[in-house]
């Protein structure tokens, strides 16, 4: 496995990442029931993927306190967020749930912050390769 030297702007981004995940979990994981009626989903679901969310903050924090961690690592992260983001379309598209309109802002809002640290990732692990 191919570690890279870590640059300060992939650091930020991955501790950025790391941050809000762990703010969205901790809302999403404890607020669920609170949650579900204003966002029109069901509260299992929304405390699943809140849950889901705290071991990916946690890695991706110890990701970004590494200095040089494995490629293989970070793409796994920008990998997850992208697949975050194709569920959370689905679930906007499926017809398995019925959100409010609370809950088709929150979703895309959510998704939409998913895929600006995808793309942050990306283009900073592309810029790390190139430079070593």
């Amino acid at each position: 496995m191919t570690n890279l030297q870590l640059t300060p702007f992939l650091r930020k981004i991955l501790f950025a990442d790391a941050g809000t995940s762990l703010a969205c979990g901790l809302l999403l994981g404890l607020g669920a029931g609170n949650l579900a009626p204003l966002l029109g989903l069901p509260v299992g679901l929304l405390r699943a993927a809140g849950l889901s969310l705290l071991p990916f903050a946690a890695l991706v924090a110890y990701l970004a306190t590494r200095d040089t961690p494995p490629r293989l690592a970070i793409w796994a992260v920008i990998i997850c967020n992208a697949l975050w983001v194709a569920d959370s379309l689905l679930l906007l598209v499926g017809d398995w749930a019925q959100p409010s309109l609370l809950g088709y802002g929150f979703v895309t809002a959510q998704a939409l912050v998913v895929t600006a640290f995808a793309e942050a990732e990306y283009i900073a692990l592309r810029r790390a390769a190139a430079m070593a």
